[in-house]
């Protein structure tokens, strides 16, 4: 099976990052919208993540130990050459004094690390927490995909989702609320098995069930209550279920936003979406995750050669902030990122001559419209979920 380059899914990852930059640039009060960002980033990463190993899978000539290989060395090839050289540069300037700790995040255990501080320290890395997660998900999911019984897929991760979801509703039973309950893996794989679970069933049919046509306009507003909620002061009951109601209620949105826009999403908002400069930010939205809190520790360091305020939250900051991290992740695509990625077609997921996807359900027609053979590539062979 293939598919037309994913410019809207592009220009999402474009929305979720501006989230997370408006959050540590800008807000001055706090924001729920970088975490919403995070969430978005997950159901996309589990549904190009399933897609990709569901396409490898039912293609002829599939062996699962030479498709794992190949899954993790080309995860290696687009994810650690960046990720380890932010490291490097942190330990080599000990930047904010986080020298000390390096090797639980050189490990992917950041999440571990501040759940089991409790505290966000040190703060220039604090957002590798959901890169620990993602890469835990790397590791494990492939496992399910490749190995499991067909049948049992799609069981499987509605098992993992539920099992997400108690995790979230035992919580308040606890008492006090501590950074383990959106830190350890449990408290996200909801998320990310959900954009999977989109992938298992966009592989029979691009149809939506009743039930979500029924839910999904409920579940936004609900969201956006306890979303708005979050920042009113409340009780400790309160408190508790309005945290649950932000952190499950997004969900389902979230997963029709991405299959709508895998689909491709007619008017101005996909036009927008497919704009350039979106799939652009897009395609290079990894390096402007992975860097924008150093270039914040950086901007902030040479707030006496700089005219206006970058050292607190507001306008200022949020434009050089943001332009310097643009920059950053621009420059370490072309030179660094783009380069490398390219050796990812030494290392495909079926080595056989043969790359035909074995016929599924799923109708020939995207968006009301008949596939353009000459615009599609196959996702297994040349795509992954953080760019191509």
């Amino acid at each position: 099976m293939s598919y037309a380059r994913d410019r809207q899914l592009d220009g999402l990852r474009t929305v979720a990052v501006s989230m997370v930059l408006y959050h540590h640039f800008f807000a001055v009060n706090g924001s729920v919208l970088g975490h919403l960002g995070v969430r978005l980033f997950f159901v996309l990463s589990g549904f190009l993540i399933t897609r990709l190993l569901l396409d490898a899978r039912f293609s002829v000539g599939f062996q699962s130990g030479a498709a794992l290989k190949a899954f993790y060395v080309r995860r290696a090839l687009r994810i650690f050459p960046p990720y380890f050289a932010m490291l490097g540069f942190i330990w080599f300037v000990n930047l904010e004094g986080a020298r000390g700790n390096l090797k639980w995040h050189a490990l992917y255990l950041s999440n571990f690390w501040y759940a089991l501080r409790n505290e966000w320290t040190p703060w220039v890395l604090c957002h590798t927490w959901s890169l620990s997660i993602e890469e835990q998900f790397y590791i494990a999911w492939p496992l399910v995909m490749f190995l499991a019984p067909r049948r049992l897929i799609a069981p499987i991760s509605v098992a993992v989702l539920a099992l997400s979801l108690a995790y979230r509703f035992y919580w308040p039973f606890t008492g006090t609320p501590a950074l383990a309950r959106d830190l350890l893996p449990p408290a996200s794989v909801d998320a990310l098995v959900a954009g999977s679970l989109l992938a298992v069933h966009r592989r029979r049919t691009e149809s939506w069930p009743a039930w979500i046509g029924l839910s999904v306009v409920p579940l936004t507003i609900a969201a956006m209550t306890a979303l708005w909620l979050k920042s009113v002061p409340m009780t400790p009951v309160l408190e508790w279920l309005t945290w649950i109601g932000a952190e499950v209620f997004p969900l389902l949105p979230l997963v029709v936003l991405v299959g709508c826009c895998s689909s491709g999403v007619r008017g101005a908002f996909g036009r927008i979406l497919e704009q350039r400069s979106m799939t652009a930010i897009g395609r290079m939205s990894y390096g402007v995750y992975l860097f924008h809190p150093v270039v914040l520790s950086l901007v902030v360091k040479a707030q006496s050669s700089i005219p206006i305020n970058v050292s607190e939250q507001g306008p200022g900051r949020f434009v050089i902030a943001t332009t310097a991290t643009l920059m950053l992740a621009s420059i370490s695509w072309l030179a660094f990122e783009k380069p490398l990625n390219k050796l990812k077609r030494y290392f495909p997921y079926v080595s056989s001559a043969r790359t035909d996807v074995l016929p599924s359900t799923r109708p020939n027609k995207a968006a009301g419209r008949e596939y353009d053979a000459s615009a599609y590539q196959p996702s297994y062979a040349n795509r992954d979920e953080h760019g191509s």
